[in-house]
Order: C-alpha cells, then structure tokens, then sequence
C-alpha cells in the first residue's frame, strides 16, 4: 500500500541501517559540521566579546566619556503633578497628596541621617566655594557630601507647619537643580546679564533663582514670593557632583518658595528661572534651567 511505502521511507530517512546515516548524514558528517559550527559560532562570540572589552577600556567607571552635547541641568520642583498644584484650604483632600509628596522627597534630608561623619561634613549654611574633593579618576575613593539641614528651608521644612502652608492657603514648593556628572554651575558673570528685576538675587558664590508671573494679566495677583535656603538659591560648595559610585550619600541644595499672598479662586501661572554664566535655555525643554507652574488656591 502507498502509505506502508510513505511510512518506510520516512523512517528511512531518519535512520538508514544500511548506511549508518541519521538524517542523511553519516557519523563522521555529523561530527564535521558540528565541529565547524562550533568553531564559527565560537569566532563571532571572541570577535563581539573583545570588541566589548575594547570598547569598555576606553570608558570611566566615574564620569561620561563625552559630554560634550551634555545639556545644562535642569530645574525641577516638588510637588511635580503635572505642573499644576490645584487644591482647596477647606478640603483636606485636594492637598493632602501634595503633602504627602513633599514629605516624602524631604525624607532624605532627615539630621538622623546626615549624622555619620564618614559620610557627610558641615559645608557651612553660607554660600561658599566649590568643595574641591579631587579629581573623579583619583584614588581618593568614596567622596563626602555636605550635610543640608531642613532647618534651612524654614516654614517650608515641614518641622513647624506639617502641612507646608497648603492648609493656610500659603503653598510651599521644593525646587532643585538635577545633578550633572562633575559639572560646575557658574554664577552670573555681571547684573547686565540677567533681567533688571532678579539683579537684586545676584550674590557671591550662588546661582540665584528669580521666579514671577508667567502671564502679564497675572502680574500684581501672585503678591510676595519668599525664599529659603543657603543665599536663596543653589551655593557652590554643594558642587560638582562627583557620580553615584563615588558619591552615594550626596544632597542637592534646595531652596524653598512659599507663596504667601496669592490671589485666591485664579489660576495662576509662575516662572521660575536659575541665572548662571553656563546655564541656557531652551524653548524645547520646558525643564532646562526654569520651569513654570500652574497654581490656584480655592477657599
């Protein structure tokens, strides 16, 4: 029958008795082209396993290799909902999530953990110089971070007022400048390079922060804006950032604003601006040294 045919033909295939092959190949051609593919598949493994090698050699395990199209940092702010901060005094659940934001970022900056003296040092609550801790290729291991206190930010630390002010209708934000592998910001070179209205924020040793209506219709409805932190905006002593492998326990500065006047039931929008010679920005990047927010306190 046709198919007892099929049927012997196949398994003949499979196994060929009289030739000793196994799939149409006899032992020794097995072994050949196996041996072959091992060989080749072996070569290309060697050939990307060194030019991985290569490659890493040319890397630091401390800094970027090029960091030549590296954008200046940017700024940020908590809460970070959206860009948009909406809640009502007399509704403790419109802000209790912003609260909750806020103490859970500034968690990190708790004085029971800065409290190891082979980890943190006192960096002085003035603006001060660059800390110079070495050169990122050196052999001085683990770098010491400054210690920055919540005592700093004032009615902002959460120390006093558990409810940053939103309970009040005074909100509070946390603003930061992101890290940047040794990078190390500049102060304004001279008043004329920022606009006349943040000039008086230009001092020694900080990269000042000047924030103001987004909008002209809003002007005269934001009402007074205060600052807290070390000179009101971000000290040098407090940079470079030397990398999470050589400064695992490092603290961003950060300066605290609370909005103590605003008009309420309007929705307002705030710019915020960092001034510095190697800072720019860019009409892309909403977040590339400033930012803007939305807020309106209802009551």
């Amino acid at each position: 029958m046709p198919s007892d045919k099929d049927d012997a033909g196949w398994k003949k295939f499979v196994w060929n008795s009289e030739k000793g092959e196994l799939l149409g190949r006899t032992g020794g051609s097995w072994f050949k082209i196996t041996l072959f593919y091992v060989i080749f598949y072996g070569c290309l493994a060697g050939v990307f396993i060194g030019t991985i090698q290569a490659m890493l050699q040319t890397l630091s395990l401390y800094k970027p290799t090029w960091q030549d199209r590296v954008a200046p940092p940017g700024l940020t702010h908590t809460p970070h909902d959206k860009a948009e901060v909406f809640f009502n005094t007399k509704e403790m659940e419109t802000y209790l999530p912003y609260v909750k934001v806020m103490r859970d970022f500034l968690s990190q900056y708790d004085d029971e953990k800065q409290t190891d003296n082979m980890q943190f040092e006192d960096c002085g609550d003035q603006p001060g110089d660059y800390k110079n801790r070495g050169d990122l290729e050196s052999d001085m291991g683990v770098r010491k971070a400054c210690r920055f206190s919540k005592t700093l930010l004032g009615p902002c630390s959460g120390l006093d007022d558990p409810d940053y002010g939103f309970k009040q209708g005074k909100p509070c934000l946390i603003v930061k400048l992101n890290r940047i592998v040794n990078f190390r910001p500049k102060p304004p070179y001279s008043n004329d390079s920022i606009p006349e209205e943040a000039q008086h924020k230009v001092q020694a040793h900080v990269i000042p922060l000047y924030c103001t209506n987004k909008k002209e219709e809003d002007a005269g409805k934001i009402g007074e804006i205060k600052y807290y932190g070390i000179g009101e905006g971000f000290p040098l002593q407090y940079y470079p950032y030397y990398g999470k492998r050589l400064h695992p326990h490092y603290l961003q500065p950060l300066v605290a604003l609370q909005f103590t006047n605003l008009t309420m039931n309007t929705e307002l929008r705030i710019e915020c601006k960092v001034f510095g010679e190697n800072i720019y920005y860019n009409e892309k990047d909403r977040y590339q040294g400033r930012f803007d927010i939305k807020i309106q306190v209802n009551s």
